[in-house]
């Protein structure tokens, strides 16, 4: 198969635990470049942090999709290339159901051009937010989330037990047909997350609008990740890879499990293998 577009997952993929790039997979990546691959990172994080992380790879210009495809950028010029805003009424539900399960969300928006990302509102926010936000990160505002509209919705995410989250997940499924997406990942530094998005806030749906946009059939990408916001894409590329340290269900949906992890450049040993590249 004539591969066209490689899309790439970050945290347990493209990254090591140490939230660092590979010279293996810097490698890989340039050499894929050089003949023409598009390079798509798909991540759940938002657009400045995935950009910092591949500080190393800007030399390939990699189009960047955010908040698991509810925005993309290109990272050569900060271009906005589309965006999925959820809807503040579907919000403001999701929310008052959330404090009913004892849940305090965190929201991403899209303020980059205005220097934060993230919106908040309990002030011991280490403690409710169970580390996800920084005392050093200068890029999330403190506001409570029901005096004012918030515009530009990405995702709200909750973090906590994985099967109290499954529980929430659950009780909202019925309502979001329609109206919204859900994705709960746990492959998460020990953490899970629940994450509301646009009903197109989804990896896949925004690399297919993306593919088509640019001439590209959906069996000439090959996708690579490892967790739960990954299983669509893998499942419907034209080349699933899971990672090795991926979860059970993510394994399951790919056609091709990574002989090495994360942590010992799975992304390069793949790719090597395909385009028989050193």
């Amino acid at each position: 198969m004539n591969y066209k577009m490689l899309v790439l997952d970050l945290d347990g993929t493209l990254l090591n635990d140490e939230k660092q790039i590979s010279e293996k997979n810097i490698h890989i990546l340039n050499e894929l470049h050089k003949i023409g691959i598009i390079i798509v990172i798909a991540t759940g994080r938002n657009y400045f942090m995935a950009k910092e992380l591949t500080e190393k790879i800007r030399t390939i210009e990699p189009v960047i999709m955010a908040n698991n495809g509810a925005i993309i950028r290109h990272s050569e010029n900060d271009e906005l290339l589309e965006c999925n805003y959820l809807d503040f009424l579907v919000f403001k539900n999701i929310y008052k159901q959330g404090l009913k399960h004892n849940l305090d969300p965190i929201i991403h928006v899209d303020e980059y051009a205005n220097g934060y990302d993230l919106i908040y509102e309990r002030e011991n926010y280490e403690e409710v937010y169970k580390g996800y936000i920084r005392k050093d990160y200068h890029r999330a505002k403190y506001r409570e989330f029901e005096i004012t509209e918030i515009k530009n919705i990405l995702s709200v995410c909750y973090l906590g037990d994985y099967n109290q989250l499954c529980e929430f997940s659950r009780h909202m499924k019925p309502q979001s047909k329609g109206r919204f997406n859900i994705i709960c990942n746990r492959n998460v530094s020990n953490r899970a997350l629940l994450e509301f998005l646009h009903i197109d806030g989804c990896k896949w749906t925004a690399i297919r609008k993306y593919a088509v946009a640019n001439g590209i059939n959906t069996d000439e990408i090959i996708a690579i990740g490892d967790d739960s916001n990954d299983i669509e894409l893998l499942m419907n590329s034209g080349l699933g890879i899971a990672m090795k340290n991926g979860t059970d269900e993510c394994i399951k949906a790919a056609k091709y499990i990574t002989e090495y992890d994360n942590n010992n450049s799975g992304v390069y040993y793949a790719l090597s293998e395909v385009f028989k590249i050193k």
